[in-house]
């Protein structure tokens, strides 16, 4: 199944929504930590409205811990970034991937960075404006692409 992933997320808000969107296409849920809020702020789940209690949570300390317990293929990991040289057009997504985003104001850590160049994606932008999308638009439009030709 496919999973999404946030590194250390920062707005609940965001994170509330993009349970909504697991929940919606029945996927899971991994949260590494550490977390800019608490999992039961009101916020997220006011995002995710009455589905909160559907997203199949996991949630991890680390991510070293993740990639332990985990032990990821290198073709299942999707790293996405707005910089990235491939865009998330272009795979082909198994159906175990992981859909990795970083931080909404700092994006994914150095270290996880360059320990996985190879896997970096972005969504392609046509206005030379904006510098990034909203974190919880931008793993929906993911999302929906990985399955795409599935649902």
């Amino acid at each position: 199944m496919t999973a999404i992933v946030l590194v250390q997320p920062e707005i609940p808000g965001n994170t509330g929504a993009v349970g909504r969107t697991c929940v919606a296409l029945d996927m899971e849920l991994i949260l590494i930590h550490p977390l800019g809020f608490t999992i039961d702020d009101k916020r997220v789940k006011r995002s995710g409205l009455d589905y909160w209690p559907h997203v199949r949570l996991t949630e991890y300390a680390s991510w070293e811990a993740f990639l332990e317990a985990r032990t990821p293929r290198p073709d299942q990991l999707f790293l996405f970034e707005e910089f990235g040289a491939r865009s998330f057009y272009e795979p082909e997504y198994p159906e175990d991937a992981f859909l990795v985003f970083g931080q909404e104001t700092k994006g994914l850590p150095q270290p996880i960075i360059a320990a996985h160049a190879d896997r970096l994606f972005k969504l392609p932008m046509r206005s030379e404006v904006i510098r990034s999308l909203n974190l919880a638009n931008t793993v929906a439009a993911a999302a929906y692409q990985a399955l795409r030709g599935k649902i």
